[in-house]
């Protein structure tokens, strides 16, 4: 290929690329973006902290519930010479009488 007809093309593309960039920075910023990594970081240490230490009060609360728990189940049941004995059930209400004509 000669000379003159790699101009031919290349120099057609070059501008049209130009003039859509021209076109496009009233629309976008056409620059590279600015990178700022250490902005973020003190907030993301701060969030991992303020995670951790609500793990940490939600297992301490799991676990206080958990031996409630057990307290109260240890509470429904008398200790006998054979184990544990389970209370008797509550009293059932009346039934009713059917309706005879």
């Amino acid at each position: 290929m000669s000379i003159k007809g790699f101009i031919k093309r290349t120099v057609p593309f070059f501008l049209t690329f130009a003039i859509g960039l021209f076109v496009a920075s009233f629309f976008v910023t056409v620059s590279a973006p600015s990178f700022q990594f250490n902005r973020g970081w003190k907030k993301h240490r701060q969030y991992h902290r303020t995670m951790e230490f609500e793990n940490q009060r939600l297992r301490e609360e799991n676990f206080r519930l958990k031996r409630e728990l057990v307290e109260k189940e240890n509470q429904n049941f008398t200790l006998s010479s054979d184990g544990y004995e389970v209370p008797p059930p509550p009293a059932s209400a009346p039934r009713a009488v059917p309706y005879r004509r």
